[in-house]
């Protein structure tokens, strides 16, 4: 049977990283549910029934971006029609940048109490990314009268007919923080808070490398988990710029299902089979340490260029160091906070309009070596 425990302070240290990238110790959570869940091969899911006490993060602004956390954000004006509320949020893969969205979660849980509204939330995922997995999550949850549930999607393909089923029983879905599955996608969710431009950060991480190379040369890919929508966003957004360019040739693509050393055992491949290659492209929080580490290894740190995404503190020090070019941050609080803030909304039978938007959007920020330890000293104080 899943624990459960309250969320605390720990999980600062690991997910600070609250910034602008898309992955955490397990869950919060607080089922008040009909029935207990079924055993699952997981970390124990976060409870969280009560406020929880939280430290605060510092606030900052590097290059110009700025850092959401406790001291920045605040609850709009809407007034909660219930003075309780039950959620449930299940997400990809247990890993440090949920970490940072489960923060932002917290934070409005204490918001909302300190206005005499209490909110009850399980905020649960698998150790490995699992699309099948997710989907007998969410039916499990429909069975147990949370007022929204919440879901990272997966896979868009196998994950939203699942989603479409629960709208059309009744169920209040809504998608939150990495991955959407859109009403193009043929998807009924209710509405979306996150990344909505997984795309262009994808674009943007790939004109740096590419101007980094001098616009020739061979690089290749590190994409990540196969399906998951911000994954493949950002791979298509690279694919997009590499193709502008004539002299750069995509050598290899591989998916390293968002485990460090899957990627650091593919950026050896990389650098074994490519002797002359210029650059990788990594696309998530994992990726770019295995290829940075991969690259020292091979005592090629001033031979290849490596862009990627998020806050991991070897990242960042592998960006302060040189090692790697340039890491796409994105704002796991602030979507973590919204997430509640909308589903509130959701709860209260409200639809998308004036109340909250269809996709609530949330920033990416493009962070380079000389801002490093900035966030280095702001994020990790104790190293």
């Amino acid at each position: 049977m899943k624990k459960r425990f309250m969320v605390t302070a720990v999980c600062l240290l690991l997910a600070v990283v609250m910034l602008a990238g898309c992955t955490a110790a397990p869950a919060a959570s607080s089922a008040p549910a009909s029935q207990e869940p079924a055993e699952t091969s997981e970390a124990p899911a976060e409870t969280s029934e009560a406020p929880a006490e939280t430290s605060e993060a510092p606030a900052a602004s590097d290059n110009g971006a700025i850092v959401s956390d406790s001291s920045n954000v605040s609850l709009d004006d809407y007034t909660p029609a219930k003075k309780e509320y039950n959620f449930y949020l299940t997400y990809k893969l247990v890993h440090p940048w949920w970490d940072a969205v489960g923060l932002g979660l917290e934070e409005a849980q204490k918001q909302y109490a300190d206005k005499g509204i209490t909110i009850n939330y399980e905020y649960t995922a698998p150790v490995t990314p699992d699309a099948t997995d997710q989907v007998s999550r969410l039916e499990q949850a429909a069975g147990r009268n949370f007022d929204v549930i919440g879901v990272d999607v997966n896979d868009i393909k196998i994950v939203t007919p699942t989603i479409n089923n629960l709208i059309d029983q009744g169920v209040k879905v809504m998608t939150f923080s990495s991955s959407d599955a859109t009403k193009e996608d043929g998807c009924k969710r209710i509405a979306y808070v996150g990344n909505t431009h997984n795309k262009q950060d994808g674009a943007d991480l790939a004109e740096i490398l590419a101007e980094k190379i001098d616009y020739k040369g061979q690089v290749a890919a590190l994409g990540g988990t196969i399906g998951a929508p911000c994954h493949e966003d950002r791979i298509a957004g690279f694919k997009e710029v590499m193709e502008k360019y004539p002299d750069i040739e995509v050598v290899e693509i591989q998916y390293d299902n968002d485990q460090v050393e899957q990627a650091l055992t593919y950026a050896e491949g990389f650098l074994q089979k490519y002797p002359d290659l210029k650059g990788i492209f990594c696309n998530n929080m994992g990726n770019p340490i295995g290829a940075a580490q991969a690259v020292l290894d091979a005592g090629k740190k001033d031979d290849i260029v490596i862009v990627g995404m998020d806050h991991d503190k070897r990242a960042l020090e592998y960006l302060r160091d040189g090692v790697i070019s340039a890491l796409g941050v994105q704002d796991c609080f602030k979507m973590g906070f919204d997430t509640i803030q909308t589903a509130i909304k959701i709860a209260d039978g409200l639809e998308p309009g004036d109340a909250y938007p269809e996709q609530t959007q949330e920033k990416t920020t493009i962070i380079y070596p000389e801002g490093a330890q900035h966030l280095l000293d702001m994020l990790y104080p104790e190293s």
